[in-house]
């Protein structure tokens, strides 16, 4: 278009100026193809240039440079199981999206892992396939137990925490931070339970969220709480960029899903299932948006009815990506690939060290588990008899004295 119009201007027998002409057609015949060229290249670049000016604007639109989420699991005792596995498949899927373990702080009041009812020890499922284990071998548990306390929660979204906690109890956010805060447990009109023994309330949780954003803790803020009357938790938020999801309306309860008899108890609840299929067709560079998640789990599925919370969020839900929360702002490539980390071309004299060779190891490969599950066990050194040994030898001496007496000694030894 640049160049037609530049041949247009430069071939007009009409004055551009009351005392100026341009040349005639037969003139215009002299100009080089390389001008029209040139202006073709200028339109391609310009037009790369808008694209990717565009990707930047649309990068840059949240204003959030990092991600980070809170997943709690309020529940403990057997038959809680499916809020474990609810916490940790949701656990499962920001990992896979790329958001690490030191940007996540994962709390379990119970470790059903480990329960002397489960069947299966060392694994938790969340389907009744038992073909995925969220458990895994490679889960970062933060707070666990006892420790997954009202008061160790607020501290947390407050940074209110004791200088000698580590980092990796620590949510070190700013208000460059989108985070993702997740709940599931036992719950009712205003309030969520905290193992058995005490509960949160909804306006503790709107004011400690009123708190993170005053001191600059988030720039942007999606809770999810999946729990009866679940609802009602976000009712009492008044601070900004604050958007929130629930598995069921004041009055609802939120159900159960996928029995499993081999166990005797459910795997998980309806909304986080439905959620974690949402979320198992999601990638980083997915363009799914809220208002995808606002979708999920209708009441012909959940049965209850889910609900959601916008009115404070500042940008448009459809604008909003899902990566936005559940993913890494970093794109991050899987590989399966041995990575060398010496530096080619530099000879290992320069670092004082001697010139050797050696084949690198996978990743599986540099623990050796085959040798340490083969060895044989270190013997035991001996000890002193405990209590109940020690008394026991004393009760039969004591036994053969009175019985005996001393003078039947010498025909023993």
């Amino acid at each position: 278009m640049l160049a037609l119009l530049y041949i247009y201007f430069f071939c007009s027998e009409k004055p551009f100026y009351d005392d100026v002409r341009v040349p005639s057609v037969p003139s215009c015949l002299c100009i080089s193809s390389s001008v029209a060229l040139d202006f073709v290249l200028i339109g391609r670049t310009s037009a790369f240039l808008l694209l990717h000016q565009a990707r930047a604007e649309r990068f840059f639109r949240s204003d959030h440079t990092n991600n980070w989420a809170v997943l709690v699991c309020t529940s403990r005792f057997w038959f809680n199981y499916r809020h474990v596995a609810n916490t940790l498949s949701v656990y499962r899927s920001v990992k896979r999206l790329g958001i690490p373990d030191s940007h996540i702080v994962l709390m379990l009041a119970d470790d059903m892992a480990c329960n002397h009812r489960n069947p299966k020890p060392a694994t938790v499922f969340s389907h009744k396939n038992m073909e995925l284990n969220v458990y895994g071998d490679d889960v970062e548990v933060d707070y666990r137990g006892y420790e997954v306390t009202v008061e160790n929660f607020l501290r947390v979204l407050t940074g209110r925490l004791p200088p000698s906690t580590p980092r990796s109890k620590r949510l070190l956010s700013d208000d460059h931070s989108n985070i993702l805060i997740y709940l599931t447990g036992h719950g009712g009109n205003g309030f969520l339970k905290f193992q058995d023994s005490e509960e949160i309330s909804n306006v503790e949780l709107a004011d400690a969220f009123e708190q993170m954003w005053q001191k600059r803790r988030y720039n942007e803020l999606l809770f999810i709480i999946d729990t009866c009357q679940g609802a009602s938790m976000y009712e009492r938020f008044y601070s900004p960029n604050l958007m929130a999801l629930a598995s069921s309306q004041v009055g609802e309860d939120s159900l159960s899903h996928q029995p499993d008899l081999a166990i005797g108890v459910h795997l998980m609840d309806r909304y986080t299932f439905y959620l974690l299929e949402f979320l198992e067709d999601i990638h980083p560079a997915s363009q799914a948006n809220m208002n995808d998640l606002f979708k999920v789990c209708p009441k012909s599925q959940c049965v209850s009815t889910p609900g959601h919370r916008t009115d404070l969020f500042q940008r448009d839900p459809g604008s909003v990506l899902i990566t936005d929360f559940f993913g890494s702002v970093r794109k991050v490539e899987i590989t399966m690939e041995t990575i060398n980390l010496t530096v080619p071309g530099i000879p290992l004299e320069r670092f004082g060290g001697e010139p050797h060779t050696e084949t690198a190891l996978a990743y599986v490969d540099q623990l050796p588990v085959a040798q340490i599950i083969h060895q044989k066990p270190k013997q035991k050194d001996w000890h002193p008899p405990d209590g109940f040994i020690l008394g026991l030898w004393t009760l039969i001496l004591l036994v053969f004295f009175r019985t005996y007496g001393i003078k039947h000694l010498k025909h023993i030894f």
